[in-house]
């Protein structure tokens, strides 16, 4: 039987688009294959907000999701295996999922993990805008049963 994860993950990006919610995913930022800003990672993992209106390029099948986005106004490229996402939820009231970590993640992380590539904001054909910075609110998981 094949894995369940992308069927799950899908679904629960539609749910909460759909309920007009934004969805978030945790990922583990050291599973291999991760391609995140570092500098944004804590604890190993890093929450990403993947929102029709907060990415582009937004790409999520079996194997991976691909997307680009904007790191401190800086457009970034992600590329997250699937069984490195940890968990997605939405951000308004926490409900979602958590997931198994898929494999032996035992190793340490690497000593120099890869990035993302930073893509030029000529290919998106608009400049960086400065944020208002707003008070940060950690992400959380809760089980939903």
């Amino acid at each position: 039987m094949r894995p369940n994860r992308p069927y799950l993950l899908r679904a629960f990006y539609e749910w909460i688009v759909d309920s007009d919610c934004t969805p978030y995913v945790a990922v583990d930022a050291y599973y291999s294959g991760v391609e995140v800003p570092q500098q944004f990672v804590t604890d190993g993992q890093i929450v990403l907000n993947i929102a029709p209106r907060a990415v582009s390029k937004f790409e999520m099948n079996d194997e991976h999701l691909r997307l680009s986005t904007k790191f401190g106004g800086i457009p970034i490229d992600i590329y997250v295996p699937l069984g490195a996402i940890i968990g997605i939820y939405a951000h308004e009231n926490g409900q979602g999922m958590v997931f198994e970590i898929e494999g032996p993640q035992d190793d340490p992380p690497p000593t120099d993990p890869k990035g993302p590539t930073v893509v030029p904001s000529a290919k998106l054909g608009k400049t960086p805008t400065k944020k208002s910075s707003k008070s940060k609110q950690k992400a959380s998981l809760r089980v939903v049963k």
